[in-house]
């Protein structure tokens, strides 16, 4: 389990059928089991409540629209890993923090809608963008609050990095100088002669 995990995906129409397709065949091919066996990909959440929180979430989406693609079972702490579509910036599992293997897919019209629907939410940990035009993304970061913003790879954290969030997400910074620098006290001294 991964607290950085992906959880909400913006994708833009022009790609949008092509993305949902591949991304849902995908997640029909792990393979899930005993984590302590090599080939698992997909194991058991912590706790049987978190899995009965994020069947509240979901179910909860598709009662206001949102549809199940695959997955969407879960036994005791064990959860089937889910896609939905239909997603809306109101449902719990885009507004809400989702911690279990559920992949909301949001389709916008515009790459200036994704970017305003990315930041309607209380969460601000990190953002990922997928594109061609690098050059492109970098022009963008500051239309992101997150506290990481990762071009072409998802959010992680690296010690040489600093990582912390804003918003509900937290703040204050870990790891990297700037990390360290959060848990000492810095002593001014001022000498006038």
């Amino acid at each position: 389990q991964s607290c950085i995990a992906a959880k909400r995906f913006i994708v833009v129409d022009k790609v949008y059928d092509e993305f949902v397709s591949k991304f849902t065949a995908g997640i029909k091919d792990l393979k899930s089991g005993s984590p302590l066996a090599e080939v698992t990909q997909i194991g058991t959440l912590a706790r049987k409540d978190l899995a009965e929180q994020l069947n509240e979430q979901i179910q909860t989406s598709v009662e206001q629209g949102a549809k199940i693609l695959t997955g969407g079972n879960f036994k005791d702490a064990y959860f089937e890993p889910t896609v939905m579509v239909n997603i809306t910036i109101n449902m719990p599992v885009f507004q809400q923090e989702t911690f279990g293997p559920v992949a909301p897919i949001m389709r916008v019209k515009s790459e200036a809608e994704a970017f305003a629907i990315a930041g309607k939410t209380n969460f601000g940990l990190g953002a990922t963008l997928f594109t061609a035009d690098i050059e492109k993304a970098r022009k963008k970061v500051s239309k992101i609050a997150d506290g990481s913003f990762f071009i072409n790879d998802l959010v992680k954290s690296d010690p040489r990095l600093p990582f912390g969030g804003t918003k509900r997400s937290g703040y204050g910074r870990e790891l990297s100088r700037e990390g360290m620098l959060e848990f000492v006290n810095i002593k001014t001294v001022y000498v006038h002669e």
